[in-house]
């Protein structure tokens, strides 16, 4: 058997916005996929009247995996931890095991203790930045994957300094030997047909680089809305005079606490490192107001802008 058919049976555990968007995507872009899902009733009935999955299991998790050559796991990360230890008990001793999950170091900690990966199932940590602002099933897309960074990790442990954030994260680590397993190179190759791009990190290289660039902005997000919403009056002021650049900045203010929750406490260190450094810079700009060196903020900004815009 040839790794392009390596996986021909995938079981999806949490079919929300990721796992469900992972399920259309291969629909549409996998041919001789056999996709089942794993969640609570309701939506793992959701998910079989949209097409995502061909069968749903509810419950027991067992049935579910028996069969699976790759399981996928897209649940939040406190549940991905509560059930590794009875997903290494019933997968497959062929199975690849991925996960979703935003935050990577206490998920491969675990996981490599529970996946040693010798001779049975193989653990791979992932995490597709293919999120939006509104979550479930509903809101996902067989094409959320497509041109996005999907962050893959082997080892739980690398040599990125986060503490303090004092010091840049280090270059992306190289592909690790165990990527060449042919379970793995069958993963990448349905990343491709999705299209997504693989990075290879490390855990605590990922950890620290997400908490700047997606939890950082998540939690600015959620205190300029909240600060501006103790502010409403009678009339509605000052928001009745927002125009779109407050829309787009506030847009990830849509995220519920409850995809947020877990996120954050996993990455406690960094959030708070990266909170601090933040509010540093932002007694800066109060310094700056009345100085010609607040150009040198808004250069280094729109420098960033090109940047993103190019990626």
């Amino acid at each position: 058997m040839t790794s392009s058919h390596l996986i021909s049976r995938v079981t999806i555990l949490g079919t929300g916005l990721i796992g469900g968007s992972f399920a259309l995507a291969l629909r549409k872009h996998t041919q001789g996929m056999r996709i089942s899902g794993w969640d609570r009733p309701k939506i793992a009935q959701e998910a079989r009247a949209r097409g995502a999955v061909h069968e749903s299991f509810t419950g027991d998790l067992a049935p579910a995996l028996r069969n699976a050559d790759l399981i996928y796991i897209a649940l939040p990360i406190a549940a991905t931890l509560d059930l590794l230890p009875e997903i290494a008990r019933h997968a497959p001793l062929h199975a690849l095991i991925t996960d979703a999950c935003s935050t990577k170091l206490r998920i491969t900690q675990a996981a490599s203790e529970l996946f040693p990966g010798d001779s049975g199932p193989l653990f791979l940590g992932g995490h597709p930045m293919a999120g939006r602002e509104l979550s479930g099933l509903a809101h996902a897309d067989a094409d959320l994957f497509r041109n996005t960074t999907y962050a893959l990790v082997r080892e739980s442990s690398d040599s990125a300094v986060v503490a303090g954030l004092q010091t840049r994260a280090s270059s992306p680590a190289k592909e690790p030997t165990s990527s060449h397993d042919p379970r793995v190179s069958a993963f990448l190759k349905i990343l491709e047909k999705i299209g997504a791009q693989p990075l290879w990190l490390g855990a605590q290289q990922h950890d620290y680089a997400v908490g700047l660039v997606s939890h950082l902005p998540q939690l600015a997000a959620v205190a300029l809305a909240s600060f501006l919403y103790d502010r409403l009056d009678e009339n509605g002021l000052p928001i009745t005079l927002a125009g779109p650049g407050l829309r787009d900045s506030l847009r990830l203010a849509g995220s519920p606490y409850s995809t947020w929750r877990d996120i954050v406490l996993t990455n406690r260190e960094v959030l708070s490192a990266a909170l601090d450094l933040f509010a540093r810079r932002l007694d800066d700009l109060r310094e700056r107001l009345a100085s010609r060196e607040l150009e040198s903020d808004f250069d280094a900004a729109n420098e960033l802008y090109k940047l993103l815009r190019s990626l």
